[in-house]
């Protein structure tokens, strides 16, 4: 039996670096920068004006208050600005270009506002309210280096120095298919031994939160010739399989029978839910194969696939936060596996509590979960106030 870290090693040895792309500043929110990104101007470019008042010479400010005459209006945008005469104002906007020969910004609350002649009541010292150019970010320096994800400031800074695009890993295109004759699509009437699907669903969501791109293959009955074809035919473009179900030790195993010797290699994990595992590669597709119940399904995407899709991705953050908690309850662990039980926080008290039973079919106590509680699997019981790893899963 392998450790959940061997089979994480095979898994995360799967998949390769992704490429480096160049998108639209537009859609590049969430993707991780490709190279350092170099300023190719000063940041501001031209020295400016902080507030909206008074451009001035200091030196013409000998006491308070004082009126000077308006020399000349600068709005932001403008760009026939002259220079200051000596003993004049010129009235100035918030990000417009300072007028050569002033070293000063008199806000207008400190002055009557006047547009012919201002008096001026007080000043901050020399350069105070004055944007120098190159402040904010010098010419040739790096802005943002390779590696940072991208959100929304990271996206401002690059549209203020010119950039319309940005280098970035290109989001991993996963092909998500479940299989099951039992299987039925949401929304249509289950007849006897029926049930409806969901798993694919669920993870193409945790695929897409993750930073991928899923695409849901419809599900398949458990026939190995189907199964066969209907990868054959949904893999163009897809740089990474998920399946779940079929890879247990039962009989009508599709996904065991029809991959088995044809480079996806089973093996049992040492954890409970989710010991049933494959991963190889179809044709050159890299392959994961997830065991079918749900519960299972989910934290077998959590322990495995989520880390090596961000790693391929160019993440730095591969794993759920994590955090060392004192359980509020305690809790019994069979030896042997380690366990991943689903919890729920109490923010107020600084605990987690497990969370409905260890059954892999519990779909709803996942739903209503925002923790995972990891067991050891040398730890067979937990006491209230016992310190306990804990993934963070909102």
């Amino acid at each position: 039996m392998r450790s959940v870290e061997e089979h994480a090693k095979v898994v995360s040895g799967l998949l390769s670096p992704s490429p480096a792309v160049v998108v639209d500043l537009s859609e590049a929110a969430g993707l991780v920068l490709a190279h350092d990104l170099i300023a190719p101007i000063d940041l501001p470019p031209f020295p400016n004006s902080a507030m909206d008042g008074y451009a001035v010479r200091a030196a013409d400010l000998t006491r308070f208050p004082i009126t000077l005459p308006v020399s000349q209006d600068i709005p932001a945008g403008r760009q026939d600005t002259g220079p200051l005469a000596p003993g004049t104002a010129a009235r100035i906007m918030t990000g417009a270009p300072m007028p050569s020969g002033a070293d000063t910004i008199v806000q207008v609350e400190k002055t009557d506002g006047g547009t012919e002649t201002v008096r001026i009541d007080d000043a901050p010292p020399a350069g105070v309210h004055v944007r120098t150019t190159g402040e904010d970010v010098r010419n040739g320096a790096v802005v943002l280096k390779a590696g940072t994800v991208i959100a929304g400031p990271q996206i401002g800074v690059a549209a203020a120095l010119g950039f319309a695009s940005l280098p970035v890993r290109r989001p991993l295109e996963v092909l998500v298919l479940s299989t099951g004759s039992e299987l039925v699509t949401p929304g249509l009437p289950l007849g006897p031994g029926q049930i409806y699907e969901s798993n694919s669903y669920m993870l193409a969501s945790a695929i897409t939160a993750a930073g991928a791109h899923a695409t849901i293959a419809h599900f398949v009955a458990d026939d190995v010739a189907e199964f066969r074809a209907r990868l054959s035919a949904a893999t163009a473009g897809i740089d990474l399989i998920v399946t779940s179900g079929g890879v247990s030790a039962g009989a009508y195993e599709v996904v065991k029978d029809a991959l088995t010797g044809q480079g996806v290699e089973f093996a049992k994990v040492a954890m409970q839910p989710g010991m049933p595992q494959g991963a190889g590669h179809f044709g050159s597709i890299p392959m994961v194969t997830l065991p079918g119940n749900p519960v299972s399904s989910y934290v077998s995407f959590e322990v495995f696939l989520r880390p090596a899709i961000r790693a391929a991705m160019g993440y730095h953050q591969l794993t759920r936060p994590a955090l060392r908690l004192p359980l509020s309850r305690p809790v019994e662990s069979p030896a042997g596996k380690r366990q991943f039980r689903r919890g729920v926080l109490d923010a107020g008290a600084g605990t987690v509590a497990p969370w409905g039973g260890p059954g892999s079919h519990l779909l709803s106590w996942l739903a209503g979960a925002d923790a995972m509680i990891v067991i050891e699997p040398d730890v067979t019981s937990l006491a209230a106030g016992d310190h306990v790893e804990v993934w963070l899963l909102g």
